[in-house]
């Protein structure tokens, strides 16, 4: 690995040591369905969030729940001064990427066969936290 490259690795290391997020590889969901969830909670405070996911009745909001619990967690971790409820923390990126795909074939009439793709997603919660110059 280069010198440039190398610096580059580093400092980007360093600025994630203070951003709290969690990641989900390999989820086998398709992205869109995944994506339908995560637009109902993105950019909403931590809380309302947890209630709505809590509360759906979709297969992927189980996994997305788990998943900012576990961003909150790391929040945690690395602020352990500080608490949740007086942070003000928000979801302030959730992206929802595809993922390997499994490729599949079912038969067909006359011999022939269709390619059946079960997809995956990755999913990635940062979270953010209000300033207190915002909220006044």
């Amino acid at each position: 690995m280069g010198v440039r490259k190398r610096e580059t690795a580093d400092a980007r290391k360093e600025a994630n040591k203070s951003i709290a997020f969690a990641k989900l590889n390999n989820c086998p969901t398709s992205p869109r369905k995944m994506r339908l969830v995560a637009d109902m909670v993105r950019g909403q405070k931590v809380e309302l969030a947890l209630n709505v996911l809590r509360f759906s009745t979709k297969e992927a909001s189980r996994k997305l729940e788990k998943l900012l619990l576990s961003a909150i967690n790391n929040w945690t971790q690395k602020n352990s001064e500080a608490s949740i409820e007086d942070a003000g923390l928000f979801i302030k990126e959730i992206r929802v990427d595809g993922g390997a795909m499994l490729k599949r074939l079912r038969p067909a009439p006359q011999g022939r066969a269709h390619r059946i793709r079960k997809r995956s997603n990755h999913v990635t919660i940062v979270l953010g936290q209000l300033d207190n110059t915002q909220s006044n």
